[in-house]
């Protein structure tokens, strides 16, 4: 059983659907204590990380959730679930984040620099919303079976920039090149979302079970 957190902030349901849809059990749990029997950990969210985080924290799930990552069970992010894991949010102020890959989760610019040598700018529309290509940096195994530069589904303002570069298995650009997927032994991360990126991302959600049950 892959267990689904229930952060608060998240279509949970959606996410259960995807795995429904691949044939990969999958339950949505309210209770920390249940973590340390579920095969899998899916971590995903969405909307505003300081109450994100508030609702891990209130909830009791911040150090059982630690306890599972540094035991070795496979761990998927989506979305606002990439951004908890690194050291910090500048989103509506700076707010502490799990601190499990160092790096700083940060707004994408109202203006980025035009093609005509820098001297002008031009906006950008934030949030980025919609399908995008990653390129894959390195071959994670929740990509397996999938091509470099498949697009898959974004919805967000705010992006990570990790300290380590080694931890980066996607990039995707949006007025600049940011980092859309991450892979450290266990932890693997999206930014976009799985479950809405059709048959590509119900690939990965396939993968990630197969993962889960060795």
């Amino acid at each position: 059983m892959i267990a689904i957190i229930d952060s608060g902030i998240a279509n949970l349901r959606s996410v259960q659907k995807g795995f429904e849809k691949v044939g990969v059990p999958s339950r949505v749990i309210k209770e920390p204590r249940l973590l340390r029997d579920a095969a899998a950990i899916v971590l995903p969210g969405v909307g505003a990380f300081a109450d994100g985080i508030a609702t891990l924290e209130t909830t009791g799930f911040i150090d059982p959730l630690r306890q599972e990552i540094e035991s070795g069970k496979p761990i998927l992010g989506i979305c606002l679930g990439l951004h908890f894991l690194f050291s910090e949010s500048e989103e509506f102020g700076l707010h502490k984040g799990l601190d499990l890959l160092r790096g700083r989760v940060r707004r994408f610019p109202d203006t980025v620099p035009s093609s005509d040598f820098g001297l002008r700018s031009s906006p950008l529309k934030v949030p980025h919303m919609g399908w995008n290509r990653v390129q894959q940096r390195r071959a994670a195994p929740i990509m397996h079976g999938i091509p470099d530069g498949s697009y898959f589904y974004f919805v967000h303002s705010y992006y990570v920039e990790p300290v380590e570069e080694g931890v980066i298995a996607g990039i995707t650009e949006y007025g600049l090149p940011f980092t859309s997927m991450i892979w450290r032994d266990n932890l693997f991360a999206t930014q976009f979302h799985p479950e809405k990126s059709q048959a590509l991302g119900l690939q990965i959600l396939a993968n990630f079970g197969r993962l889960a049950h060795g």
